[in-house]
């Protein structure tokens, strides 16, 4: 079973909005990455099942990615944006996972630099209510926010916390890693998780971007291969357009560049642990 935790769908006006969900926000697309184009790209590699994120630039109306998980029910589940400085933002996210069956939320304290939004008071409600419903969390930020994500996965631990894309590690952190041990710390919390994805964007080599190979190790040493995921990014066309890898390129890159899994541990982290995390098993 393969299934790909990390891939950004979005439709264009009318069919689905369009705007900013950060204060610093700018960047749009031009045209749609859609439903459909993913699950051709997903059929043409051998991949049975993705986890659609909602993108920063499709407001926060979570609208199309929600439904297009209902319309391809066992292909895809559901991860919304919720706005954090929002009042509101308890009563959004239980009307996200009680009325259109997502299954959790992404957010990204970097981009509020003078608030730390997973520490928030205000927010707590909004997480009790998440946790609640056995939800799932991924957290988007560099290392120097792992602090808010380790007092999140403690005050919370009935929530499963993602890390996404291993919160960014650098090959200039070599060869110490000194400023990526506290991601690595975050290990501690057994509810969090970690996903083994855009590690191709960091290097400054070429495929099999040996440069990352050491903290990619270090990431599945300190958290263990059942809490690694794998993720990938857009649909389609769209991936190499960005600048990221092919779908199937995203597959060798596991199965051929880290040659030092066993063929067990690829498995696990191509696709068996998203299963049980998302609630799959059953299918």
């Amino acid at each position: 079973m393969i299934v790909d935790t990390h891939v950004h769908i979005w439709e264009m006006p009318p069919i689905a909005p369009i705007g900013p969900t950060a204060p610093n926000w700018t960047s749009e697309p031009t045209e749609s990455g859609n439903a459909e184009l993913l699950i051709d790209d997903m059929d043409a590699n051998g991949v049975d099942k993705t986890v659609l994120v909602q993108t920063s630039w499709s407001t926060w109306d979570n609208g199309y990615v929600a439904d297009s998980a209902i319309n391809y029910p066992g292909r895809f589940a559901s991860m919304g944006l919720v706005d954090p400085l929002a009042n509101d933002n308890a009563e959004k996210a239980v009307y996200w996972m009680d009325e259109r069956g997502m299954a959790g939320f992404r957010f990204h304290p970097d981009y509020y630099p003078d608030v730390e939004i997973l520490k928030r008071p205000e927010n707590a409600e909004m997480f009790r209510q998440i946790e609640k419903r056995s939800g799932i969390v991924q957290v988007h930020n560099r290392t120097g926010n792992a602090h808010q994500l380790d007092y999140a996965a403690a005050k919370y631990p009935g929530i499963t916390w993602l890390i996404d894309h291993m919160m960014y590690p650098m090959p200039e952190m070599a060869p110490g890693w000194d400023e990526y041990r506290p991601v690595l710390a975050l290990a501690g919390h057994e509810n969090v998780h970690i996903k083994i994805s855009d590690v191709h964007s960091r290097s400054d080599g070429v495929f099999p971007f040996a440069d990352m190979h050491d903290v990619v190790k270090m990431a599945v040493d300190a958290f263990g291969i059942e809490r690694c995921l794998w993720g990938t990014g857009y649909p389609g066309h769209h991936r190499v357009d960005h600048g990221w890898l092919s779908l199937e390129d995203e597959l060798r890159l596991v199965r051929e560049g880290f040659n030092w899994l066993t063929p067990d541990e690829q498995a696990k982290l191509l696709g068996d642990n998203a299963m049980r995390i998302w609630d799959w098993d059953d299918e």
